[in-house]
Protein backbone atom coordinates (compact mmCIF):
# COMPACT_ATOMS: atom_id res chain seq x y z
CA UNK A 1 0.00 0.00 0.00
CA UNK A 2 1.55 3.85 -1.15
CA UNK A 3 2.60 5.46 1.71
CA UNK A 4 -0.58 8.50 1.95
CA UNK A 5 -2.96 5.16 1.42
CA UNK A 6 -1.39 4.00 4.79
CA UNK A 7 -1.30 7.41 6.44
CA UNK A 8 -5.02 7.98 5.55
CA UNK A 9 -6.15 4.22 6.49
CA UNK A 10 -4.05 5.04 10.12
CA UNK A 11 -6.45 8.13 10.08
CA UNK A 12 -9.30 6.39 10.05
CA UNK A 13 -7.90 4.00 12.79
CA UNK A 14 -7.32 7.00 14.78
CA UNK A 15 -10.68 8.50 14.65
CA UNK A 16 -12.26 5.70 16.42
CA UNK A 17 -11.58 7.68 19.80
CA UNK A 18 -9.48 4.76 21.19
CA UNK A 19 -5.82 5.24 22.21
CA UNK A 20 -3.49 2.55 20.07
CA UNK A 21 -0.13 1.23 20.30
CA UNK A 22 2.56 2.33 18.01
CA UNK A 23 2.23 -1.80 17.57
CA UNK A 24 -1.09 -2.39 17.12
CA UNK A 25 -1.11 0.32 14.23
CA UNK A 26 1.73 -1.34 12.79
CA UNK A 27 0.76 -4.91 13.11
CA UNK A 28 -3.12 -3.95 11.49
CA UNK A 29 -0.92 -1.74 8.77
CA UNK A 30 1.83 -4.67 8.50
CA UNK A 31 4.69 -1.64 8.54
CA UNK A 32 7.22 -0.91 11.07
CA UNK A 33 6.82 0.85 14.35
CA UNK A 34 9.48 3.02 13.43
CA UNK A 35 7.57 3.33 10.02
CA UNK A 36 4.13 4.55 12.37
CA UNK A 37 5.80 7.28 14.01
CA UNK A 38 7.52 8.67 10.85
CA UNK A 39 3.36 8.74 9.86
CA UNK A 40 2.93 10.73 12.99
CA UNK A 41 5.01 13.43 12.41
CA UNK A 42 3.94 13.82 8.71
CA UNK A 43 0.38 13.69 10.02
CA UNK A 44 1.17 16.32 12.49
CA UNK A 45 2.81 18.25 9.61
CA UNK A 46 -0.32 18.27 8.28
CA UNK A 47 -2.25 19.67 10.60
CA UNK A 48 -4.04 16.54 12.17
CA UNK A 49 -3.60 16.65 15.84
CA UNK A 50 -1.91 13.47 16.98
CA UNK A 51 -0.36 12.55 20.46
CA UNK A 52 1.42 10.34 21.67
CA UNK A 53 0.96 9.60 25.64
CA UNK A 54 3.65 7.31 27.78
CA UNK A 55 2.93 4.84 30.60
CA UNK A 56 0.96 2.33 31.09
CA UNK A 57 -2.73 3.93 30.28
CA UNK A 58 -1.04 5.65 27.29
CA UNK A 59 -1.10 5.36 23.55
CA UNK A 60 -1.82 7.28 20.17
CA UNK A 61 -4.83 9.19 19.68
CA UNK A 62 -6.15 12.18 18.35
CA UNK A 63 -7.69 15.13 20.50
CA UNK A 64 -11.48 15.31 20.15
CA UNK A 65 -11.68 18.85 18.55
CA UNK A 66 -10.25 17.55 15.20
CA UNK A 67 -12.25 17.86 12.25
CA UNK A 68 -11.67 16.10 9.30
CA UNK A 69 -11.02 17.97 5.66
CA UNK A 70 -11.66 17.43 2.52
CA UNK A 71 -7.99 16.95 1.81
CA UNK A 72 -7.58 13.75 2.76
CA UNK A 73 -7.94 11.96 -0.07
CA UNK A 74 -6.18 8.44 -0.96
CA UNK A 75 -3.95 8.51 -4.60
CA UNK A 76 -6.60 7.21 -6.66
CA UNK A 77 -9.38 9.17 -4.64
CA UNK A 78 -7.82 12.22 -6.22
CA UNK A 79 -7.26 10.33 -9.58
CA UNK A 80 -10.91 10.32 -9.87
CA UNK A 81 -11.44 13.47 -9.21
CA UNK A 82 -9.20 15.03 -11.84
CA UNK A 83 -10.33 12.79 -14.39
CA UNK A 84 -13.85 13.95 -13.71
CA UNK A 85 -12.66 17.20 -14.36
CA UNK A 86 -11.48 15.87 -17.56
CA UNK A 87 -14.89 14.38 -18.64
CA UNK A 88 -16.81 17.43 -17.37
CA UNK A 89 -14.72 19.37 -19.38
CA UNK A 90 -15.22 17.13 -22.74
CA UNK A 91 -19.02 17.12 -21.95
CA UNK A 92 -18.87 21.14 -22.12
CA UNK A 93 -20.01 20.94 -18.68
CA UNK A 94 -21.11 25.22 -18.16
CA UNK A 95 -19.37 25.22 -14.69
CA UNK A 96 -15.48 23.66 -15.29
CA UNK A 97 -14.16 26.82 -14.40
CA UNK A 98 -14.93 26.50 -11.12
CA UNK A 99 -14.38 23.07 -10.80
CA UNK A 100 -11.02 23.55 -11.74
CA UNK A 101 -10.77 26.53 -8.63
CA UNK A 102 -12.54 23.82 -6.33
CA UNK A 103 -9.69 20.98 -7.48
CA UNK A 104 -7.14 23.88 -7.27
CA UNK A 105 -7.66 24.06 -3.73
CA UNK A 106 -7.64 20.49 -2.94
CA UNK A 107 -4.22 20.26 -4.23
CA UNK A 108 -2.73 23.32 -2.97
CA UNK A 109 -3.58 21.43 0.41
CA UNK A 110 -1.37 18.44 -0.84
CA UNK A 111 2.36 17.43 -0.17
CA UNK A 112 5.00 17.45 -2.46
CA UNK A 113 5.31 13.94 -2.64
CA UNK A 114 1.11 13.31 -2.73
CA UNK A 115 1.66 16.14 -6.19
CA UNK A 116 4.24 14.17 -7.68
CA UNK A 117 1.93 11.00 -6.99
CA UNK A 118 -1.01 12.39 -8.57
CA UNK A 119 0.80 13.88 -11.84
CA UNK A 120 2.24 10.22 -12.31
CA UNK A 121 -1.41 8.71 -12.62
CA UNK A 122 -2.86 11.96 -14.34
CA UNK A 123 -0.75 11.32 -17.43
CA UNK A 124 -2.82 7.98 -18.41
CA UNK A 125 -6.12 9.19 -19.05
CA UNK A 126 -7.08 11.93 -21.58
CA UNK A 127 -10.69 13.09 -23.01
CA UNK A 128 -10.85 14.09 -26.67
CA UNK A 129 -13.70 17.31 -26.41
CA UNK A 130 -15.75 17.96 -29.11
CA UNK A 131 -15.73 22.28 -30.78
CA UNK A 132 -18.16 23.80 -29.44
CA UNK A 133 -18.48 27.42 -29.31
CA UNK A 134 -18.22 29.65 -26.42
CA UNK A 135 -21.92 30.74 -26.94
CA UNK A 136 -22.58 27.34 -25.88
CA UNK A 137 -21.69 27.50 -22.48
CA UNK A 138 -23.53 30.46 -21.84
CA UNK A 139 -26.80 28.80 -23.03
CA UNK A 140 -26.24 26.24 -20.69
CA UNK A 141 -25.76 28.11 -17.91
CA UNK A 142 -28.65 30.51 -18.90
CA UNK A 143 -30.76 27.45 -19.28
CA UNK A 144 -30.12 25.99 -15.90
CA UNK A 145 -30.43 29.38 -14.05
CA UNK A 146 -33.99 29.64 -15.63
CA UNK A 147 -35.03 26.04 -14.45
CA UNK A 148 -33.87 26.70 -11.50
CA UNK A 149 -35.82 30.07 -10.47
CA UNK A 150 -39.14 28.66 -12.82
CA UNK A 151 -38.36 31.40 -15.69
CA UNK A 152 -39.88 30.97 -18.84
CA UNK A 153 -37.73 32.07 -21.89
CA UNK A 154 -38.35 32.57 -25.52
CA UNK A 155 -36.28 31.00 -27.91
CA UNK A 156 -35.79 30.79 -31.49
CA UNK A 157 -34.80 27.01 -32.66
CA UNK A 158 -33.46 26.29 -36.06
CA UNK A 159 -34.68 22.28 -36.06
CA UNK A 160 -32.57 20.16 -38.72
CA UNK A 161 -32.18 20.63 -42.73
CA UNK A 162 -34.22 23.95 -41.71
CA UNK A 163 -33.03 26.95 -43.34
CA UNK A 164 -35.01 29.58 -40.60
CA UNK A 165 -35.54 29.02 -36.61
CA UNK A 166 -38.91 29.03 -35.36
CA UNK A 167 -39.75 31.33 -32.20
CA UNK A 168 -41.32 29.53 -29.32
CA UNK A 169 -42.01 30.27 -24.99
CA UNK A 170 -40.30 27.08 -23.18
CA UNK A 171 -40.50 26.28 -19.84
CA UNK A 172 -37.34 24.46 -19.37
CA UNK A 173 -37.70 21.41 -16.81
CA UNK A 174 -33.88 20.51 -16.76
CA UNK A 175 -30.58 19.80 -18.78
CA UNK A 176 -29.85 16.62 -20.62
CA UNK A 177 -26.31 15.06 -21.61
CA UNK A 178 -26.25 12.56 -24.44
CA UNK A 179 -23.55 11.34 -26.70
CA UNK A 180 -21.47 14.77 -26.68
CA UNK A 181 -24.86 16.36 -27.01
CA UNK A 182 -26.57 18.55 -24.61
CA UNK A 183 -30.34 18.21 -24.61
CA UNK A 184 -33.44 20.67 -22.84
CA UNK A 185 -35.90 19.25 -21.83
CA UNK A 186 -38.95 22.00 -21.85
CA UNK A 187 -42.46 22.30 -21.53
CA UNK A 188 -43.35 24.48 -25.50
CA UNK A 189 -46.32 26.47 -25.22
CA UNK A 190 -46.83 26.52 -28.61
CA UNK A 191 -47.56 22.82 -29.04
CA UNK A 192 -48.50 22.89 -25.38
CA UNK A 193 -46.02 19.53 -24.63
CA UNK A 194 -42.93 18.52 -23.20
CA UNK A 195 -40.42 18.54 -25.90
CA UNK A 196 -36.48 17.95 -26.14
CA UNK A 197 -34.60 20.72 -27.69
CA UNK A 198 -31.13 20.35 -28.42
CA UNK A 199 -29.00 23.16 -27.15
CA UNK A 200 -26.77 23.65 -30.20
CA UNK A 201 -29.79 24.33 -32.25
CA UNK A 202 -31.35 27.39 -30.18
CA UNK A 203 -30.07 30.76 -32.14
CA UNK A 204 -31.43 33.04 -29.74
CA UNK A 205 -32.19 33.06 -26.22
CA UNK A 206 -34.26 35.69 -23.82
CA UNK A 207 -35.85 35.57 -20.38
CA UNK A 208 -39.29 36.43 -20.19
CA UNK A 209 -41.50 37.60 -17.31
CA UNK A 210 -43.16 34.43 -17.40
CA UNK A 211 -42.70 31.77 -14.49
CA UNK A 212 -43.58 28.27 -14.22
CA UNK A 213 -43.84 25.55 -11.81
CA UNK A 214 -42.08 22.50 -12.67
CA UNK A 215 -44.29 19.09 -12.25
CA UNK A 216 -44.03 17.47 -8.65
CA UNK A 217 -40.97 14.75 -9.19
CA UNK A 218 -40.72 15.31 -13.01
CA UNK A 219 -36.98 14.07 -13.89
CA UNK A 220 -35.30 15.63 -17.28
CA UNK A 221 -33.40 12.93 -17.56
CA UNK A 222 -35.84 9.99 -17.42
CA UNK A 223 -38.10 11.53 -19.78
CA UNK A 224 -35.19 11.60 -22.38
CA UNK A 225 -34.96 7.92 -22.05
CA UNK A 226 -38.49 6.94 -22.17
CA UNK A 227 -39.11 9.33 -25.55
CA UNK A 228 -35.50 7.53 -27.00
CA UNK A 229 -36.81 4.22 -26.23
CA UNK A 230 -40.45 4.65 -27.19
CA UNK A 231 -40.62 7.42 -29.92
CA UNK A 232 -41.91 5.96 -33.14
CA UNK A 233 -43.75 7.75 -36.34
CA UNK A 234 -47.17 5.86 -35.90
CA UNK A 235 -48.24 2.67 -34.84
CA UNK A 236 -47.99 0.25 -37.85
CA UNK A 237 -46.44 -3.40 -38.81
CA UNK A 238 -42.92 -4.09 -36.96
CA UNK A 239 -40.33 -5.55 -39.75
CA UNK A 240 -36.89 -7.24 -39.21
CA UNK A 241 -33.78 -5.06 -40.61
CA UNK A 242 -30.76 -6.77 -40.86
CA UNK A 243 -27.82 -5.15 -41.90
CA UNK A 244 -24.17 -6.57 -42.37
CA UNK A 245 -20.49 -4.34 -42.15
CA UNK A 246 -17.29 -4.27 -40.20
CA UNK A 247 -17.32 -4.48 -36.52
CA UNK A 248 -16.42 -0.93 -36.55
CA UNK A 249 -19.43 0.67 -38.77
CA UNK A 250 -21.70 -1.40 -37.38
CA UNK A 251 -20.75 0.15 -33.96
CA UNK A 252 -21.70 3.49 -35.23
CA UNK A 253 -25.12 2.01 -36.63
CA UNK A 254 -25.90 0.24 -33.74
CA UNK A 255 -24.87 3.70 -31.50
CA UNK A 256 -27.23 6.10 -32.95
CA UNK A 257 -28.80 7.74 -30.59
CA UNK A 258 -32.88 6.85 -31.61
CA UNK A 259 -31.96 3.29 -33.54
CA UNK A 260 -29.94 1.40 -30.68
CA UNK A 261 -33.37 1.36 -28.71
CA UNK A 262 -34.67 -1.00 -31.66
CA UNK A 263 -31.46 -3.43 -31.67
CA UNK A 264 -32.41 -7.13 -31.13
CA UNK A 265 -29.21 -8.93 -32.41
CA UNK A 266 -25.99 -8.26 -32.55
CA UNK A 267 -22.45 -10.56 -33.91
CA UNK A 268 -19.53 -8.94 -34.80
CA UNK A 269 -20.68 -9.06 -38.44
CA UNK A 270 -24.43 -8.74 -38.68
CA UNK A 271 -26.89 -6.26 -36.67
CA UNK A 272 -30.70 -6.99 -36.73
CA UNK A 273 -33.18 -4.06 -35.47
CA UNK A 274 -37.36 -4.80 -34.60
CA UNK A 275 -38.97 -1.33 -35.93
CA UNK A 276 -41.87 -0.07 -37.51
CA UNK A 277 -42.16 0.21 -40.84
CA UNK A 278 -43.21 4.18 -40.72
CA UNK A 279 -40.29 5.11 -39.00
CA UNK A 280 -38.04 2.76 -40.96
CA UNK A 281 -39.24 4.64 -44.64
CA UNK A 282 -38.92 8.15 -42.84
CA UNK A 283 -35.71 8.18 -41.52
CA UNK A 284 -33.53 4.98 -42.34
CA UNK A 285 -32.95 5.69 -45.96
CA UNK A 286 -31.36 8.29 -45.49
CA UNK A 287 -29.21 7.83 -42.45
CA UNK A 288 -28.15 4.29 -43.77
CA UNK A 289 -27.11 5.86 -46.99
CA UNK A 290 -24.72 8.11 -45.42
CA UNK A 291 -22.35 4.57 -44.74
CA UNK A 292 -22.07 4.14 -48.32
CA UNK A 293 -20.61 0.39 -49.07
CA UNK A 294 -19.44 0.43 -45.82
CA UNK A 295 -22.83 -1.48 -45.12
CA UNK A 296 -25.14 -3.94 -46.73
CA UNK A 297 -28.74 -3.88 -46.48
CA UNK A 298 -29.88 -7.63 -46.09
CA UNK A 299 -33.75 -7.03 -45.31
CA UNK A 300 -36.06 -6.11 -45.84
CA UNK A 301 -36.19 -6.12 -49.65
CA UNK A 302 -38.75 -2.67 -49.37
CA UNK A 303 -35.64 -0.74 -47.47
CA UNK A 304 -32.94 -1.87 -49.98
CA UNK A 305 -35.31 -0.67 -52.86
CA UNK A 306 -35.29 2.89 -51.19
CA UNK A 307 -32.14 3.42 -50.85
CA UNK A 308 -30.89 2.45 -54.00
CA UNK A 309 -33.70 4.75 -55.83
CA UNK A 310 -32.03 7.39 -53.62
CA UNK A 311 -28.65 6.82 -54.69
CA UNK A 312 -29.46 6.48 -58.59
CA UNK A 313 -31.03 10.42 -57.41
CA UNK A 314 -28.01 11.86 -56.03
CA UNK A 315 -25.76 10.09 -59.17
CA UNK A 316 -28.55 11.35 -61.55
CA UNK A 317 -28.49 14.65 -59.62
CA UNK A 318 -24.36 14.70 -60.49
CA UNK A 319 -24.37 13.46 -64.07
CA UNK A 320 -22.04 15.39 -66.48
CA UNK A 321 -23.90 18.13 -68.18
CA UNK A 322 -24.44 21.76 -68.72
CA UNK A 323 -23.64 24.03 -65.67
Amino acid sequence: MAKWDNMLSMLWMLRSGRKLTAAQIADNLEISVRTVYRYIDALCASGVPVVAESGHEGGIRILGNFKETPLFFNSVELKALMDAFKFAQGAGYPYTEELESALKKVENGLHEEQRHDLSLQMSGLDVISPVRPPSAVLLLKELEQAAKDGRTLHIAYRKVNAELASERDIDPYGLVYDRNEWYAVAFCRRSQAVRTFRVDRIARLELTEARFEKPERFSASVYFRDQSERRREADGPLTVIRIEGEPGTLNAVCGHWHLRHYLTERTDREARFLLDVPTMNKYLPMYLMTFGTAIRIREPLELKRQIREMAYGVAKHYEDGPD
